[in-house]
């Protein structure tokens, strides 16, 4: 039964012929026209990345960070959840603050409030009544001071107000509109400084995403946005009005999507499941981004060594050596229909496991020294977040020097 329904399920998801860890690299090449443009015309090149802890973390997402705009010009810290949204936030480049009391809202875990209100391209919301309370953002270095400030909010009857600062420049900003929505506004300063924030004038206030850009030399922004312990299906419960305002707002150059670590290792998986909620997932951020490149990431090589993980619907996994540890069973079919739906629905496609060096690559790399995973066998060290992002980057670059001029048109 379980071989007839892969079977079933395998005729409408067969991957393209390719082969190559990036895949449909063509879909790209607005991106890459802009990239070449970037430090010529000033132009702020804007890539904004969802997904789980991996994404969370920063660590591959910030030593990509750091060959872009290496490459390409810093253009900014791009796009953050408001605030510390949850205890171990970790942030790189910047350091975020906050004072008083505020309320987080998420899409996952504990953060998760049904019928907790409208949630936004960032994931978390964070809300307070008080006048008073703030929160700030300071830039780590001095050469990663920013001159344009960006901030969202829920708007609506009740709403209230708030301080905007960034350097000596302040803005107050009434939330109050007639019916409930979101808005985002956007302060520039006249030189680089190293300093934003927020501060209530006047409750209630609800904060869905903020934002900064060194905009006027040009370069890339990388945007982390990940919630740790999601799948994609959690990104689901963020609110379409308020994501199609921010993004309106953020203008993405290009979206790559992360997930499907915690799809694999989802004890009720199902491959049919999985594959409907993955179209449905992907078909609604393109409704949301109409026109915008995509990249999906597939999920990296990982390992359990629980049994329960290691059998079922999806088949048996074999194990890695004489050890205990292997894949979950679910992992090749989560891996093998991202590829398919990436490449059926439009997107381009990075195979993370492929690049690290296929099934079992995990077990290996936790027993390096230095280690590039850690003992859990699913997320990454330093040293293996740096060596991942240095593998995609080669790879769009190498994609982008093959993409023929004629096709790079920048919009």
């Amino acid at each position: 039964m379980i071989a007839a329904l892969m079977a079933a399920l395998l005729q409408v998801t067969t991957p393209a012929p390719c082969t190559q860890a990036l895949c449909d690299a063509d879909r790209l090449a607005p991106v890459f026209a802009k990239l070449g443009e970037a430090r010529r015309t000033g132009r702020t090149v804007r890539i904004l990345q969802i997904g789980d802890s991996h994404t969370a973390a920063d660590q591959v997402t910030g030593s990509w960070r750091t060959l872009l705009q290496a490459r390409f010009g810093r253009g900014g810290r791009g796009v953050l959840p408001p605030g510390r949204p949850y205890a171990g936030y970790l942030t790189r480049d910047i350091t975020a603050t906050q004072s008083g009391p505020w309320a987080t809202s998420g899409i996952f875990g504990a953060a998760w409030h049904p019928g907790g209100g409208p949630l936004g391209l960032t994931g978390y919301t964070l809300s307070t009544d008080l006048p008073g309370a703030a929160i700030g953002l300071r830039a780590d270095r001095a050469e990663l001071s920013f001159d344009r400030f960006t901030v969202c909010a829920l708007t609506g009857p009740s709403a209230g107000s708030v301080s905007l600062t960034i350097g000596g420049v302040q803005k107050l900003w009434s939330l109050a509109a007639p019916v409930a929505g979101s808005d985002c506004t956007t302060l520039t300063s006249p030189l680089p400084v190293s300093i934003a924030g927020v501060t209530v004038v006047q409750g209630p206030v609800t904060l869905t995403s903020w934002a900064t850009e060194a905009s006027r030399a040009g370069g890339v922004t990388l945007s982390n946005l990940g919630a740790v312990g999601a799948q994609l299906l959690h990104y689901d419960r963020t609110d379409d009005a308020v994501v199609a305002r921010e993004l309106a707002e953020y203008r993405p150059d290009l979206i790559v999507i992360a997930f499907g670590t915690n799809e694999a290792f989802y004890p009720r998986f199902t491959a049919a499941g999985y594959d409907a909620q993955l179209q449905a997932s992907l078909r609604r951020l393109q409704r949301l981004a109409p026109g915008v490149p995509m990249l999906l990431i597939g999920a990296p090589d990982s390992a359990t060594k629980l049994p329960s993980l290691q059998a079922g619907p999806a088949g048996v996994s074999l194990p890695c050596g004489a050890g205990e540890w292997r894949p979950t069973a679910a992992l090749a079919t989560v891996q093998s229909i991202q590829r398919a739906r990436a490449h059926q629905l439009g997107l381009a496609y990075w195979d993370w496991s492929q690049r690290m060096g296929g099934r079992c690559t995990a077990t290996d790399w936790a027993a390096q020294v230095p280690p590039l995973m850690r003992g859990d066998r699913v997320h990454f060290t330093s040293p293996g977040a740096a060596r991942i992002a240095g593998w995609l980057e080669a790879d769009l670059e190498a994609a982008m020097a093959e993409t023929p001029a004629s096709s790079q048109t920048a919009r």
